[in-house]
């Protein structure tokens, strides 16, 4: 019977650590920044702001470059499950050239990661994706 009484309480206190000063939402957003740079920067620049000078006009092979992330391009105005469906399909369909992350990344980093590019928005940007999806 103490050992039912005693699996809950050390679940529970190992999940307080006092000297964590992260918030959930924090340490979301630094593995998402990891994932980030790990998967995504090459293509789409240090801070999401893209490489190509024309995000939007096809290169000389036909495939339209990364757009960039940061809320200068249209990322913002697809839903959370539009982002999603994109890390895991990947850009090919679009006429792009992102690879599917879909069995490369668990499903936890997937939300990370979609968790830092919209801490990369501006805060008006994060206002209006919010009445739209949230």
């Amino acid at each position: 019977m103490k050992l039912i009484l005693l699996i809950p309480l050390i679940i529970f206190i190992t999940g307080c650590n006092p000297g964590d000063k992260d918030n959930g939402s924090d340490s979301a957003a630094l593995s998402g920044e990891a994932i980030y740079n790990k998967n995504c920067l090459g293509c789409h620049g240090s801070k999401g702001q893209g490489l190509a000078e024309d995000w939007k006009v096809k290169d000389a092979n036909g495939n339209y470059p990364p757009p960039p992330l940061n809320g200068t391009a249209h990322t913002w105005h697809h839903s959370p499950e539009q982002l999603l469906y994109t890390i895991n399909k990947g850009g090919v369909e679009m006429g792009g050239q992102m690879p599917a992350f879909e069995d490369l990344l668990s499903e936890a980093e997937k939300q990370a990661l979609i968790d830092y590019i919209y801490d990369l928005w501006p805060k008006e940007i994060q206002t209006r994706y919010d009445e739209m999806f949230k």
